[in-house]
């Protein structure tokens, strides 16, 4: 399963510390599981102990342990009088963050193996999409739209845990706001991601132009030419590299999974994935079985100093404060 590090401009758990998050997130998902399939395998998973899932229009953040509120508000108390108080406000990585235990709920209890898989994937998806969008003393409210955002989920449950997902994430350089394309970020490369999809079998002409052909059976239509915010996100990527000196292979893919792409001149750099060969590219990608590498969360902290972040103060830690 990928792990979701930045989701458009939310603020982002991995933002605050990249080198550890990813690692506690395996750690984190294989505890879980084990204990999950457990309970199955052991009939611990019944209809007295199911859980319904509420609409997701009507989801709450996880209130965060009052002791650990209780902890810290101390902390603050504590350095009143002290200069560095402010260091204190602004560095909240640095205090011990909760466990943020994740438990698995159940609409129904799983039939098989396989659904057991599927509806636990389906939790831990809302659980990411919990730390792409809150730290313990700030979160972003999050559109409904991406509890079923299809293309998330795809990179999300579909991926090693090992690759790390920036979703249309917005960057700030030079004070203006541009937004990419999905970057994902393997133990060895990096991607640059665009999909281009419409009705079934549709056939996508390629031009150096402004705009390309969208053929059916029934009509023919002109569609954005999507390399050109492709090319852009690669420009952003390679950019922030060679500021840093990091040394990491870019790819560009553009993918069509229901149609065809037709570019016999296509620029230099530029992968397909359509319909003929998107599955030996989509086996090949899972198959790469290979540690986080340092250098991989190298390159994702540094593509994340560079991104937009808004959000707002946890209303619970403006009370608390406060009240002290």
């Amino acid at each position: 399963m990928g792990q979701l590090i930045k989701l458009q401009d939310y603020i982002s758990r991995y933002e605050m510390d990249i080198f550890t998050y990813p690692s506690r997130f395996v750690r984190l998902k294989k505890q879980q599981w084990e204990r999950t399939k457990f309970n199955w395998e052991n009939g611990g998973l019944d209809a007295s102990n199911l859980t319904f899932h509420q609409p997701a229009s009507e989801w709450e953040e996880e209130e965060e342990k009052p002791a650990l509120l209780k902890k810290l508000t101390g902390l603050f108390k504590h350095n009143q009088k002290s200069d560095e108080n402010e260091q204190v406000l602004e560095t909240p990585v640095k205090i011990e963050e909760d466990p943020l235990q994740f438990t698995a709920t159940f609409s129904f209890k799983p039939e098989s193996i396989d659904e057991l898989k599927r509806q636990f994937l389906d939790q831990l998806y809302r659980f990411q999409l919990k730390w792409a969008s809150s730290t313990i003393t700030e979160k972003s409210p999050i559109h409904s739209k991406y509890y079923f955002e299809e293309n998330l989920k795809f990179f999300l449950q579909r991926f090693p845990d090992t690759y790390l997902v920036l979703y249309r994430p917005i960057f700030l350089l030079k004070k203006a706001p541009l937004e990419a394309e999905i970057i994902l970020l393997t133990p060895t490369d990096v991607w640059c991601i665009t999909f281009i999809e419409a009705e079934d079998s549709a056939v996508f002409i390629g031009s150096n132009e402004r705009f390309w052909l969208k053929r059916t059976e029934s009509s023919e239509k002109k569609v954005l030419n999507p390399l050109l915010t492709l090319n852009r996100t690669e420009k952003i990527v390679q950019n922030i590299f060679k500021m840093h000196e990091i040394d990491f292979p870019i790819h560009k893919l553009l993918v069509s999974r229901n149609g065809y792409i037709d570019y016999p001149s296509a620029p230099f750099g530029v992968e397909f994935a359509e319909v003929r060969n998107f599955n030996t590219w989509f086996q090949s990608m899972r198959a790469l079985k290979s540690p986080l590498k340092h250098i991989q969360l190298k390159a994702a902290k540094v593509l994340l100093q560079f991104c937009h972040t808004d959000s707002r103060r946890r209303l619970e830690w403006n009370i608390e404060v406060e009240n002290e």
